[in-house]
């Protein structure tokens, strides 16, 4: 009796816990719901949860919110940020963020598996970083980091083991960490990637578990979200109440001017002085080695261009500029990144994907960019002026024309200079 007590006591207290865990996840509750106060939260959170999950996603996009797909720049919220403008000149739209430090082409076709019919015929802005573009494409831990086990789940639920993309999205899984983080899910992504069809067991196995994983996220999406809501608020108290183009680009140079008074970069001044100041002697000439030609990153692309194609959505491409001075300084290669804008906007309008904000000739402009890489201030208004008008109107789905092409390897290595200029 004594034994008894004695091993009640060490392991009663986490058999007690994981019951408790179990009843919440199989609860018949309805957390399949978010209140609009915390969708809005969830918009402008940047949360790796509402990344990795379906629900904020879902309930946001059965509404009036538009996907805002990119990376790091869409952190840099200052008064001009397109939720900011959205918000203070009651636009018909806002911005859903989805992008953090990060995160890249094969990061958001893995998160758009959750939400695929809440998405079809939708438009979206996706901000496409030529810094995505490295010859040895995404980080592995990046990757892991705003991954799910429910994205893989509703990739596989819906994927075509004949179809190229279903193929070639499954063996990208695999060269990562992640595809092996479940092994049931990893001997199903090893049939796709063949082109077999899953087994009984494995469909199974996957209506089964889509229940728990969306239980779960429905549990925890709501509690560890980000809170940047006293950042747009200040934001909105910075801007005049009345639209006006040349009083915030006035307003914008302003407060630009301000805040980069301490380099010769233009640089916003605390990113300058914690960022670049200790490193600056070691960064001069550091990257006269980049390239954005070549990699697996054109290829991941494609994956997203054609999850758009299939549902039929409308996106407008943003490829923002680069800091002219700093890449000056730095060594970055100026015909390097026109080969990179030739190459991807020819993947881009070759298969119908023909609405294009090019910014890659603003990088020298002053107070476009709020860091090395980033928008800020006026590049943030610039882009305001292109997306504010196409998120307002009526647009027609374009006819797609998905090339298969664009997966090989072939492709990823392809000199930008042998491919049509269709800018």
């Amino acid at each position: 009796m004594k034994l008894f007590k004695r091993l009640w006591l060490i392991f009663g207290p986490i058999l007690i816990a994981m019951l408790g865990v179990v009843a919440l996840l199989f609860w018949p509750g309805n957390y399949g719901y978010a209140n609009q106060a915390t969708v809005d939260k969830a918009a402008i959170s940047l949360s790796p949860n509402v990344f990795k999950g379906s629900l904020m996603k879902r309930e946001a996009f059965k509404e009036n919110y538009v996907p805002f797909i990119g990376s790091s720049e869409l952190s840099r919220m200052d008064p001009f940020h397109p939720t900011v403008l959205a918000e203070k000149y009651n636009r018909n739209y806002r911005p859903f963020l989805l992008g953090s430090a990060g995160t890249q082409s094969l990061t958001h076709f893995f998160s758009l598996q959750t939400v695929g019919k809440e998405l079809t015929g939708k438009k979206a802005v996706v901000i496409v970083s030529p810094q995505w573009f490295v010859q040895r494409g995404i980080q592995r831990n990046m990757f892991s980091y705003y991954y799910s086990n429910l994205q893989t789940n509703n990739f596989l639920e819906h994927a075509n083991p004949k179809d190229p993309m279903a193929q070639y999205a499954a063996s990208r899984l695999l060269e990562l960490p992640s595809g092996s983080s479940n092994t049931t899910l990893t001997e199903a992504i090893i049939r796709i990637k063949a082109g077999i069809p899953l087994t009984a067991y494995q469909k199974e196995y996957l209506k089964l578990s889509e229940r728990l994983y969306d239980h779960e996220d429905g549990l925890f999406s709501r509690l560890f979200l980000r809170n940047n809501e006293p950042t747009i608020n200040k934001g909105l108290e910075s801007l005049p109440s009345q639209y006006d183009p040349q009083t915030l680009d006035d307003l914008a140079t302003q407060l630009g001017k301000g805040e980069t008074t301490n380099n010769q970069f233009g640089i916003e001044n605390h990113f300058y002085s914690t960022r670049v100041k200790p490193m600056l002697a070691k960064l001069k000439n550091s990257q006269t080695h980049y390239n954005y030609e070549y990699g697996p990153e054109y290829s991941d692309f494609e994956l997203l261009l054609q999850f758009m194609a299939r549902h039929k959505m409308k996106p407008l491409f943003v490829i923002p500029p680069v800091n002219s001075k700093w890449a000056q300084y730095t060594g970055l290669s100026e015909n390097m990144l026109d080969n990179f804008d030739r190459k991807i906007q020819y993947q881009l309008r070759s298969q119908g994907f023909d609405q294009i904000v090019d910014m890659t000739y603003v990088g020298d402009e002053p107070y476009f960019m709020q860091d090395t890489i980033h928008l800020g201030w006026r590049g943030w208004l610039q882009l305001d002026s292109s997306v504010a008008p196409y998120l307002s109107k009526k647009v027609k789905t374009p006819e797609y024309k998905i090339n298969k092409s664009f997966y090989t390897t072939k492709w990823q290595k392809t000199d930008p200079s042998k491919v049509p200029d269709l800018r």
